[in-house]
């Protein structure tokens, strides 16, 4: 409760699962290890041994020691005003590397298969920033031809009409964009 209302807050917290997705299986990370990835798994966690380490301190926290931490933020606060949920799941990218063996990467990348059939989003998750743009990637990677054709195109610049233009080398589809947006969520120039 803050201010007599129930209130979300997401804590000072971080922490570690096998699970791929959030209503995923214990066993998605165990099963997808093999020979050829390994390696990778193994240098990038070695290399990475403070990021190993906190996770690990996070995982093993007791509710007082958590209660603790989110008090540096919220001096009054009780344990017993606090509920743990888990708020969300992601998956840390490890990519192969000749010089390292493996490493971690940072990023939001989207993997689509050869035949476009099968895509997926891995790393941080994107935020409002980043959304339209990776779902416009994902767009033209996976339907090829049919997002190169005209009519895909159109309907493209219709929904999204900077789409494929350099806001930063077009000051006047910039403006325009901008004004549309403010437009759009109903935003006042301060």
């Amino acid at each position: 409760m803050i201010n007599g209302r129930k209130e979300l807050l997401f804590g000072p917290f971080a922490g570690f699962s096998t699970k791929f997705l959030k209503n995923g299986s214990l066993m998605d990370l165990p099963s997808s290890i093999r020979p050829d990835n390994a390696i990778p798994m193994i240098f990038a966690g070695l290399k990475n041994m403070p990021l190993t380490k906190y996770l690990i301190e996070q995982v093993r926290q007791t509710p007082e020691e958590r209660h603790a931490a989110l008090r540096e933020y919220i001096p009054f606060t009780k344990l017993t005003d606090w509920e743990l949920k888990e708020a969300g799941q992601r998956v840390q990218v490890i990519k192969k590397d000749k010089e390292k063996g493996g490493v971690l990467e940072f990023g939001t990348e989207v993997v689509v298969s050869k035949d476009g059939t099968v895509a997926a989003l891995l790393g941080a998750s994107p935020g409002a920033s980043t959304a339209a743009a990776v779902m416009l990637d994902l767009i033209t990677r996976c339907f090829g031809v049919e997002g190169k054709a005209e009519k895909w195109q159109t309907k493209l610049k219709e929904m999204v009409p900077s789409f494929g233009v350099s806001l930063s080398e077009n000051e006047g589809q910039l403006e325009t964009t901008r004004k549309r947006t403010a437009e759009i969520l109903q935003l006042k120039k301060a």
